[in-house]
């Protein structure tokens, strides 16, 4: 059977218990040739070197071939631009893979199917029998020896974790190249079937094309283990308990899952999964159909994820990814897992607005936020206080904002817990935290030359176990307030009533500042500074106002303090 919701799947046309002892046997040619290793060395996807580019006039020749009345005529059609063995197995299959549609009424109604290769090619359709049949007669008409091979296969109606008894489930073939032999899978080469399996579509898959033997052991488990084409076979058991890799896995340029079981159990309420891939990939997960309990963190060749089920029992993990240059937003489902969670970290419960993945990344270095202070997705603060900083790209500006599931901080005020110190190409992102509790620190930026919204970047998780912090927001700041401008005090935007505030400002190209209270009380300029101190007896509001030209006559409002009420 094709694949089904972006999952390898097989026919399920059974072959009988005896078929499976007449399986066939090693002809003498394989005895002493050809066993890779298992697990996979990483070193290609195919058993021999193939350049796809090289086939590109020969497959656009073997789609246009259109001969039904005969498998003879049908393979001398095509072998008519197929000079080596390599090139005649290359068209063959292409062909099957691009003119034989899978027959999901077959499927259902398997009386009524024939699996003879001229019924299959007379009628364009069948099941993986008459798949793997077809392409063993076309093979042998073109003098290429050739295997119809059976056996288990991780496919339509698996579920992972799950024990194979009884008769075989799904037909494939080996074919004999340059000395040694090779497996390729047509029915799984040609398409897929919808969800309610009553609908196929031609989506052709290379993977499944002289692919690897330490991959295609993921999904097909011959009968005979000599055709797994691995030292050291694996059992049926290992076969059974290995992850399922399906061809996204490795087609995306992913190279291993950690950990390579299906089934995984918590340890205190967490469990982890790493994947290891070629160059940069984008990921995202499902738990239970959301992405809201777990932490996913990018690596530069791969992704780390820590998932806290938030309740017992089993969970289905899915894993999806994408390449990082990818235009459209279509992620492909990689990995799936089922965690067994049997008790419930609590403490692990995390914002709804959090986002995956979390932290900084080579994603957030490709937007231009470079060398963070903190790498790791979370920033544990004790005192409610954290501050991050970044080497920022050329031309960048930045907005943050606070969230939490316990606040009802407005729009403005999940801004004012944040205050921005710009430093030549350096950012001080500093954090004042209103209260005790798990929170989401979103980045968000654009080209300053850019007038249109600020793109969101990425995120960090904050957390704070210390019921007694309760921090004002940062002053307001106007237009005015340029970018590279400085407060060193006060930095609590709500002062003391009745009392003497020490200022110290860090602002240039000012001609005059002025703290603005009950009464009005200049600051001076010392070595880039301006200081001075204000009382705020009698008043509800503090502002500081510049006189940017010596020959204005008006302040500029730059800077709005509260006071407390008595």
């Amino acid at each position: 059977m094709p694949p089904w919701v972006g999952q390898e799947l097989c026919s399920v046309l059974l072959f009988k218990r005896t078929a499976r002892k007449n399986t066939p046997s090693l002809p003498e040619t394989m005895t002493t040739r050809f066993f890779p290793a298992y697990p996979w060395d990483k070193s290609s996807l195919k058993s021999m070197p193939v350049d796809l580019q090289q086939f590109e006039k020969l497959d656009a020749y073997a789609l246009k071939v259109n001969v039904k009345n005969s498998v003879e005529e049908l393979v001398k059609a095509l072998l008519k631009q197929a000079q080596t063995d390599l090139e005649k197995v290359r068209a063959i299959w292409m062909w099957i893979c691009h003119h034989i549609e899978y027959d999901v009424v077959g499927y259902h109604n398997k009386s009524q199917l024939s699996s003879k290769p001229i019924d299959v090619l007379q009628t364009g359709k069948s099941i993986c029998e008459g798949y793997a049949g077809l392409f063993e007669q076309m093979c042998s008409i073109a003098g290429i020896q050739c295997m119809k091979l059976s056996g288990y296969s991780k496919g339509y109606g698996y579920k992972m974790g799950q024990t194979f008894t009884g008769d075989s489930d799904h037909a494939w073939n080996a074919v004999y190249l340059d000395g040694r032999w090779h497996l390729l899978d047509s029915t799984w080469g040609s398409g897929a079937v919808d969800d309610s399996f009553t609908k196929f579509t031609f989506r052709y898959n290379e993977f499944y094309f002289l692919t690897h033997p330490a991959l295609f052991i993921n999904n097909h488990f011959p009968d005979n283990s000599n055709w797994q084409l691995l030292k050291p076979t694996l059992t049926l058991k290992d076969f059974e308990n290995n992850m399922l890799h399906n061809s996204n896995f490795y087609m995306l340029g992913l190279l291993t899952a950690h950990p390579e079981t299906a089934v995984i159990q918590t340890e205190n309420g967490k469990a982890s999964v790493s994947v290891d891939c070629r160059s940069a990939t984008l990921f995202t997960f499902k738990l239970k159909g959301t992405d809201e309990h777990g932490l996913m963190t990018l690596k530069k060749h791969g992704m780390k994820l820590d998932i806290y089920p938030q309740k017992t029992g089993s969970h289905k993990l899915q894993i999806f990814a994408k390449p990082s240059k990818a235009s459209e937003e279509v992620y492909n489902c990689v990995l799936e897992y089922v965690v067994e969670c049997k008790s419930v970290d609590k403490a692990m419960h995390f914002p709804k607005d959090l986002h995956q993945p979390v932290g900084p990344s080579w994603f957030t270095e490709r937007q231009g936020f470079l060398r963070p202070s903190h790498p790791d997705p979370i920033i544990h603060t004790n005192d409610g206080r954290c501050s991050v900083t970044f080497t920022l790209g050329k031309d960048i500006s930045v907005l943050a904002s606070l969230h939490s599931d316990n606040s009802s901080l407005t729009e403005d005020m999940r801004r004012r817990h944040i205050m921005q110190i710009h430093r030549g190409n350096q950012i001080e992102l500093k954090i004042h935290l209103p209260h005790a509790g798990n929170f989401v620190l979103k980045i968000y930026a654009k080209k300053k030359s850019d007038p249109g919204n600020y793109d969101y970047i990425f995120n960090y998780l904050i957390t704070c176990l210390n019921t007694e912090v309760k921090w004002p927001a940062f002053p307001q700041s106007y237009s005015k307030w340029a970018e590279d401008y400085e407060i060193l005090e006060p930095l609590s935007g709500l002062l003391p009533a009745n009392r003497n505030i020490q200022f110290k400002l860090k602002m240039h190209g000012i001609a005059k500042v002025l703290v603005q209270a009950e009464n009005a009380y200049p600051l001076t300029q010392s070595r880039g500074y301006w200081e001075g101190t204000c009382n705020t007896s009698g008043c509800r509001e503090v502002f500081v106002m510049v006189h940017e030209n010596a020959n204005h006559s008006f302040y500029s409002h730059v800077l709005k303090y509260e006071v407390e009420t008595q």
